[in-house]
């Protein structure tokens, strides 16, 4: 059954907030897209919940702040397992084993 956009907004919106959730970790709790969560909480949710508008407005403002941290936290992390499965792959293996091809 298909949620009226109104209210999807209201849940989308107190989701966010309880959870300070991006607008991509939303869209992929509720199966959405991210176009339809940003949709419903910047036009459907100012109309409907003005105070609550105000609340997801702060998270999201804290959140665009924060993705270049993020962004960069996480391609620190991407080099280092690819640095870690180098170091794994590039040890020798010792005189005592026999090479099986």
């Amino acid at each position: 059954m298909k949620i009226p956009p109104a209210q999807r907004a209201v849940t989308l919106g107190r989701y966010i907030i309880d959870n300070k959730a991006t607008v991509r970790a939303a869209a992929k709790q509720f199966g959405i897209s991210k176009s339809t969560v940003h949709k419903d909480v910047s036009d459907r949710l100012k109309k409907e919940d003005p105070c609550l508008f105000e609340q997801v407005k702060d998270v999201l403002e804290v959140n665009k702040q924060e993705r270049h941290i993020r962004g960069g936290l996480a391609t620190r992390e991407k080099y280092r397992e690819l640095a870690k499965h180098r170091r794994v792959s590039l040890q020798p293996v010792s005189q005592d084993s026999e090479y099986v091809p």
